[in-house]
């Protein structure tokens, strides 16, 4: 495939789907004023697993749930943008601090779903009494993941996980070209394990974005920034598209229309990154 050797990784809320996936569940279920009364009592993912049994008390089915995740707004380009770096061979995941249960829900809504090979998030399931429960991605109770990184929630540091996705593929030859897209806080940490020749895609206007503008120095990875559907879908097919050039097998790319795109490089080295010796296990999504 002409895109074999990339390797797209996406945040999901208000970077795939515009709007916070919880929030937006929290909302459409009339379940806001609860949420914030119990927000400053107790983490989030507890929180949004209280929530969820709350509304199962009240009668709202899993079905209702799904039935707003499905509502939720995702622009066209974005849909296409997945779609076509699939199709061209890239191997594209997720991490994201949802919950599995609204990722996946979502993603196989809009045929999306076996685009992604692995999915990264908090886990969400339905137990045998048709409650959603959610738990987070690391169990901050037990232990801390590690990163002292003040934008990284103690329940996920997505940082640590694009480590682990990079060492799975440190055993790949020839070696594979990162892009990295997201909006918030926790996605500054993964931003900064980017290598020289990989491109981190920040939402302009952002969280993300605001703290790449503060620091550039401390980024190696190509940024490349992104508004919109349609700037997202220019943006990444772009960049497919000249990492593609760069490898040689430009003539087997099928990409409609490209635009230019200023990317600024930064060189500054990195201090070596630390972290736990485990890490938890993504979930590999089955087709």
């Amino acid at each position: 495939m002409a895109a074999a050797g990339i390797v797209v990784i996406y945040d999901f809320d208000k970077t795939i789907i515009d709007c916070d996936s919880d929030n937006w569940v929290v909302d459409e279920l009339g379940a806001t004023e609860l949420f914030n009364q119990l927000l400053p009592t107790m983490p989030w993912n507890s929180l949004m697993d209280r929530i969820m049994k709350e509304l199962h008390s009240q009668g709202i089915r899993i079905e209702d749930i799904a039935t707003v995740l499905k509502r939720s707004p995702i622009h066209p380009r974005i849909i296409e943008a997945i779609k076509s770096a699939h199709a061209l061979g890239c191997d594209l995941k997720i991490v994201s601090d949802a919950n599995t249960f609204f990722i996946e829900t979502i993603l196989e809504h809009h045929g999306l779903k076996e685009c992604f090979l692995e999915i990264n998030t908090n886990p969400g399931f339905v137990d045998q009494q048709g409650r959603l429960r959610i738990f987070p991605h690391h169990d901050f109770t037990k232990s801390s993941h590690g990163c002292q990184h003040p934008s990284c929630p103690p329940n996920m540091c997505k940082g640590i996980v694009i480590e682990r996705i990079q060492a799975s593929l440190s055993m790949d030859d020839p070696k594979k070209t990162i892009i990295y897209l997201g909006d918030g806080l926790g996605d500054f940490c993964p931003s900064l394990k980017l290598g020289d020749g990989d491109y981190v895609m920040p939402r302009k206007d952002f969280p993300v974005w605001d703290l790449i503008c503060k620091n550039r120095s401390l980024i190696k990875a190509q940024i490349c920034e992104w508004s919109n559907g349609e700037g997202f879908k220019t943006v990444l097919l772009h960049l497919i598209s000249r990492i593609i050039s760069v490898e040689g097998n430009n003539t087997s790319a099928n990409i409609d229309q490209l635009y230019s795109v200023d990317c600024k490089l930064e060189t500054m080295s990195l201090p070596a990154a630390t972290g736990p010796e485990t890490f938890p296990q993504a979930i590999h999504v089955l087709h």
